[in-house]
């Protein structure tokens, strides 16, 4: 069975709170929906809404026509006595959704009339747009209350208007009250009065039932089915495109769609990032972690014969999975990524390497792939040499106009000291107390900084690892120590403290 897919981001996507495309956003949504990720449709505005919108529509609808797509770009519009077709037309646009009323209630609580008079509206709305050169489909607004309610409204607005040339009858869960059950039963009851006719289903997620409703209609034969990337619509939104496409594809065994699901995951952050709308990141499909495997035993799983997959593969959405490196990791987790690095460790190493990942997991949400060279480096080639030095407390303090403080506390040799300090920066102000308890506490000298840097992975993210490498000088001896943390000062800490610990075991 062969389905189409009308994404209605443009449109019902953005009737999000607070999302407004630009024209040339539109533009480039559009042209990615259609050119790569190959829905069949988009509606991509609703007619009269502005003079910005009719730029956006104007703009599309031009690069539609010349790049053969003009069919499948669509307009909402409204029994406004022609207002809505002249605008769209004027605009380019060659198909109109006609939007009328698909219960009674609707019909004579808003706009005053009799279902007969309603219809001989939509009838004469239809002509006319069809008089333009306009291709029409209709929504039935509300059409689950309809049913729910005043079903023999809905089937004789349908009959009513059945030999009016519509391509197709879209209709709306607009409140998004149904369950699968009921769904699928209305559509089913929808099918079999008007079989010849071309049915799509528009959800919408209140009840967090949009993809299992679409699914239904899907399963009762329904043959067209609206979504938005992300899931982005009104109140609670619409059908994610992503879902529906995974859940079509992998539930119904005969399903046709064309969409690529390798694009999904590029239109989703295209969309994440013109809207201003963060996706969750447990969100399926296209969440940052939603093929990131964190327990242990699902790494040891899944190297021992893909024990924790399922049939939705990251690769076919143009992703790849991970294995969370964190304080649940394993090392099995470990040996995952290091297998991606390319690295090679001994069964030693590789246990201090994953003690040393679950310590950093306490401190931190996860350490990445990137972070683990970074790991690895500190554990292998600058651990600590002894404990003669113990870095008991300290407390390192910066305000704006005041100099930042610092107040620390070691064990030398079973013996307690604490010094405090000002200094330029937090970490020059630690260096210069610990170099107060050197030289008051103890009458010893104390090494120089000769030199000091900060790398983290690629990325930006604010919450890497942070490497700092130091070099001091000691008598006429340089001694390089590193420090790995997710904060600058603490990983600057951690690298004087190793270098005290050599100092003190030579």
């Amino acid at each position: 069975m062969k389905f189409e897919i009308l994404d209605t981001t443009l449109r019902d996507g953005e009737q999000t709170s607070g999302v407004a495309f630009s024209a040339p956003e539109k533009l480039s949504i559009a042209r990615k929906l259609l050119e790569e990720v190959c829905v069949d449709r988009i509606e991509i505005a609703s007619a009269r809404v502005s003079d910005g919108e009719f730029e956006c529509v104007s703009k599309v609808c031009a690069w539609a026509k010349e790049a053969g797509y003009i069919q499948r770009v669509e307009v909402l519009g409204f029994c406004d006595n022609g207002s809505s077709i002249d605008w769209i037309s004027r605009a380019g646009g060659q198909v109109i959704n006609l939007l009328c009323k698909g219960s009674e209630k609707h019909c004579v609580g808003q706009l005053k009339k009799t279902p007969e008079e309603h219809w001989a509206d939509v009838r004469n709305n239809i002509a006319m747009a069809h008089q333009a050169g306009l291709q029409v489909n209709v929504y039935l607004e509300d059409w689950s209350n309809g049913m729910l309610n005043s079903p023999e409204y809905v089937f004789s607005m349908v009959q009513n208007l059945s030999d009016c040339g519509i391509l197709r009858f879209m209709l709306p869960d607009t409140l998004g009250i149904l369950n699968p059950e009921q769904t699928k039963n209305f559509f089913e009851q929808m099918i079999g009065r008007f079989p010849s006719l071309h049915f799509d289903f528009h959800a919408h997620n209140d009840y967090d039932l949009a993809v299992a409703n679409v699914l239904a209609a899907a399963q009762a034969g329904a043959k067209g089915l609206h979504t938005t990337v992300n899931g982005l619509g009104e109140r609670a939104g619409n059908a994610s495109l992503s879902s529906v496409v995974a859940v079509v594809n992998d539930m119904i065994p005969d399903a046709e769609i064309q969409v690529s699901e390798h694009s999904i995951n590029n239109i989703s952050r295209m969309v994440e990032s013109y809207s201003g709308m963060a996706t969750a990141a447990n969100t399926p499909i296209v969440g940052e972690n939603v093929f990131t495997q964190t327990a242990g035993v699902h790494a040891d799983g899944d190297k021992k014969g893909k024990l924790y997959m399922n049939a939705l593969l990251p690769e076919r959405f143009g992703r790849s999975r991970e294995y969370a490196l964190g304080k649940m990791s394993g090392k099995a987790n470990v040996e995952q990524n290091l297998k991606l690095l390319g690295i090679n460790l001994s069964d030693e190493d590789m246990r201090r390497v994953t003690k040393r990942i679950n310590e950093l997991g306490d401190k931190k949400e996860r350490v990445t792939i990137d972070d683990l060279p970074y790991v690895i480096s500190d554990v292998l080639h600058h651990d600590t040499v002894s404990d003669k030095i113990k870095l008991v407390s300290y407390m390192v303090s910066t305000a704006y106009g005041l100099h930042p403080q610092a107040v620390v506390k070691l064990e030398i040799n079973g013996e307690e000291y604490e010094e405090s300090a000002t200094g330029d920066g937090m970490f020059d102000a630690f260096v210069r107390a610990v170099r107060h308890i050197y030289r008051l506490k103890l009458g010893r000298t104390f090494p120089w900084l000769t030199n000091y840097a900060v790398t983290i992975p690629p990325g930006g993210r604010t919450d890497a690892l942070v490497q700092t490498a130091i070099s001091w000088e000691y008598e006429g001896k340089v001694y390089r120590t590193r420090g790995l943390d997710a904060d600058q000062t603490e990983a600057a800490i951690k690298a004087t403290i190793k270098m005290l610990n050599l100092l003190e075991t030579e």
